[in-house]
């Protein structure tokens, strides 16, 4: 199955935009620009996927990433240093479950995925399911300043318009708040995403049991030295 073509709506994301500034809350916004946006990035992806080794035999086993990461009890019983209990620490810091983007984005079904294979339907999930794993081996965390800077990792990794978008939104608040070194945050993430390895095709599933230092060096993603240092700087100011 070739990629299908979807014209972008630039007009739709803007008016989405400003009201996503007046109402930075309303994530109803975000899943707008998102759609409008997004254009064929994600078929594009999946043809991608199907083109590796891990990605025909993910394809082959009809694997749900989703059923892995909601395990808890199989995650504690991976070793301290795993990425599998780096994940599991971070869910249960953040009090979120690995369903948490499920249930937003089932509410907001891409219209790209109507009438589409399952095997691409299944796809589209297991990218939704990989969004706390991605700030579990990147570093950003789910405070906003870091879900900007993830979303610029992701842009990178997908070429998703819509997501790239959204992130120079939130890049240019946060500057308004933070500061000049949020834009070397921003392009710093950019970058890590463009030379890391192609995260969408990794074998997550047997990645979680392997040291979270090791799958870094593998997987080339560096520690987010100017974001950890903001935040730092941030805490000291706000005490």
């Amino acid at each position: 199955m070739k990629s299908s073509t979807r014209r972008m709506q630039p007009l739709v994301a803007l008016r989405a935009i400003k009201r996503l500034i007046a109402n930075p809350d309303n994530t109803e916004e975000v899943f707008a620009i998102i759609r409008a946006m997004s254009g064929d990035s994600l078929f594009k992806a999946f043809d991608r996927f199907k083109l590796t080794e891990t990605g025909r035999r993910i394809i082959k086993e009809k694997r749900e990433l989703l059923e892995t990461l909601q395990n808890r009890k199989r995650l504690a019983e991976n070793a301290a240093d795993s990425l599998g209990r780096s994940y599991l620490s971070f869910v249960q810091s953040e009090k979120i479950t690995a369903d948490g983007l499920v249930d937003a984005s089932e509410e907001n079904v891409p219209p790209e995925l109507e009438n589409q294979s399952e095997e691409l339907i299944a796809f589209g999930k297991r990218m939704r399911d990989q969004h706390d794993l991605w700030h579990v081996l990147t570093g950003y965390g789910r405070d906003t300043f870091g879900e900007v800077c993830l979303l610029a990792f992701t842009y990178a990794q997908t070429k998703n318009r819509g997501l790239g978008l959204i992130a120079i939104v939130g890049a240019f608040r946060h500057y308004r708040e933070l500061g000049s070194g949020v834009l070397k945050a921003f392009f710093g993430a950019y970058m890590a995403g463009k030379r890391a390895a192609w995260l969408p095709q990794q074998d997550w599933e047997t990645m979680l049991e392997q040291p979270i230092d090791d799958v870094r060096q593998q997987l080339n993603i560096p520690r987010p030295k100017i974001y950890q240092k903001i935040l730092e700087d941030y805490a000291l100011v706000s005490t």
